[in-house]
């Protein structure tokens, strides 16, 4: 079978520097996942999942989502020459991600209701007609998504960062990435594995609840709300793969409010140039909360993921920054609004 690629994976790992300097950190990488074909990390899952689904000749492909899986499934199959279904809670989808799956002809169906509702629904589809599902529930797309921690070690020179800091929604992929770590020292290429930190915002916190509360699962949220609507998961569907990761490895688990995500997109974009989607900032968020906790040790090598591009949701940026300066056509007019 020949893979369905659109050239995903490869993405950069920057080394930060006035970040760095800013938290007193020894070292702060930012891995940018929002720079796959299709602004998200979903894409490494998706060639996986896609092939996979060819493989097994599967006519149609199915997903719910909060806007970055069902643009990337739409993306992918249209490469693959298949009908894609994705249902989305309406409303509740940054106008980029809902762009990407419509210009890439997936029939797009909006519920009255959220992801959860979502999920459950699309799942009966594909039970009921036969359609191959495609959120990360299927084992194939975490092996896909895995490969961020091999890159991070080839990065890195093939050593293993002490921490890797990443957002938790349907908690996939801090459980691809610590399973790729895993893999890695179980093979012998590397002697250690990085605590596995995840983040998720404080209207969608199930998996920082089970921590706190030493739950052995999560307790599903109902209602979850964030600005952050990437993780605007209430009830994850690999969340005892997340709390394995995060307890194994002996990590953490924190919540961030709005106000810390939308603080830290400005910061990484006007001190690194790294411009993301609410949600993939709460990585960031997080490393900053955990400093000022003084639950992080300064000389700790810190990998943080940034798992979404930032036109994904142009209109949350728009926002929230400052809006831009009407002038006249003079020369008199812009030297007004540039010096004051």
């Amino acid at each position: 079978i020949k893979p369905v690629t659109i050239r995903e994976g490869g993405t950069p790992l920057y080394r930060t520097e006035r970040l760095k300097d800013d938290l007193e950190l020894s070292e702060i990488f930012v891995k940018h996942e929002g720079l796959n074909p299709t602004g998200s990390f979903k894409d490494r899952g998706m060639t996986v999942g896609v092939t996979k689904a060819i493989e097994l000749g599967m006519k149609t492909v199915a997903c719910a989502s909060t806007g970055n899986t069902s643009a990337s499934l739409a993306t992918y199959a249209a490469k693959a020459g298949i009908p894609a279904v994705v249902l989305l809670p309406g409303g509740k989808v940054a106008l980029g991600k809902i762009a990407q799956a419509l210009i890439h002809g997936a029939k797009v169906l909006n519920i009255r209701g959220n992801f959860d509702e979502a999920l459950r629904l699309v799942r009966e589809v594909c039970d009921e007609y036969g359609f191959y599902l495609l959120n990360s529930i299927n084992p194939f797309r975490l092996e896909g998504q895995k490969t961020i921690a091999f890159e991070i070690v080839d990065e890195l020179g093939w050593e293993v960062p002490d921490r890797v800091i990443l957002p938790v929604g349907n908690a996939g992929n801090i459980s691809a990435i610590y399973k790729g770590f895993k893999e890695l020292k179980e093979l012998g290429v590397t002697d250690a594995i990085p605590k596995m930190t995840g983040i998720q915002a404080e209207g969608s916190r199930p998996v920082v609840d089970a921590i706190d509360r030493e739950l052995a699962e999560i307790v599903p949220d109902p209602n979850p709300e964030t600005i952050a609507t990437a993780i605007r998961i209430g009830d994850p569907v690999n969340a005892a793969k997340a709390l394995r990761a995060i307890r194994e490895s002996g990590g953490l688990a924190i919540s961030v409010s709005d106000d810390e995500i939308i603080s830290a997109q400005r910061n990484l974009a006007s001190t690194e140039g790294v411009g993301v989607e609410p949600a993939s900032a709460t990585s960031v968020a997080g490393l900053r909360k955990l400093v000022a906790e003084g639950r992080i040790d300064a000389d700790e090598r810190i990998v943080c993921i940034t798992t979404g591009n930032i036109m994904k949701d142009p209109t949350e940026v728009v926002d929230v920054c400052p809006k831009p300066i009407e002038v006249d056509a003079n020369i008199d007019a812009v030297r007004r609004a540039v010096f004051g």
